[in-house]
């Protein structure tokens, strides 16, 4: 993976582990509720990019964060303007 890449995971990871302390829960706690190991928690919250994506799923569903999963390639500028672009053409 690409630094720049593994820097985006790093900030995620960063992001769950704020989320974590900011509601007191232990990472025994997260994990256990996660039905993770505590180890890939950990993983997590460096932003390992091996960790299963349901591993993540389930640590921010037990932080109640399991919305901002939506908010996954829901903003497709890229692939609006690609399509744009083969509207125009087809005109």
């Amino acid at each position: 993976m690409f630094p720049k890449y593994h820097k985006i995971l790093e900030q995620i990871g960063e992001n769950i582990k704020l989320a974590r302390k900011r509601r007191k829960l232990t990472t025994i706690q997260v994990s256990e509720r996660a039905g993770i190991d505590r180890t890939t928690l950990y993983q997590i919250e460096k932003g390992n990019g091996s960790v299963s994506l349901a591993a993540y799923f389930n640590t921010l569903r037990v932080l109640g964060l399991q919305d901002d999963f939506l908010k996954l390639a829901s903003d497709d500028e890229y692939g609006r303007k690609l399509q744009d672009l083969s509207l125009i053409g087809n005109q």
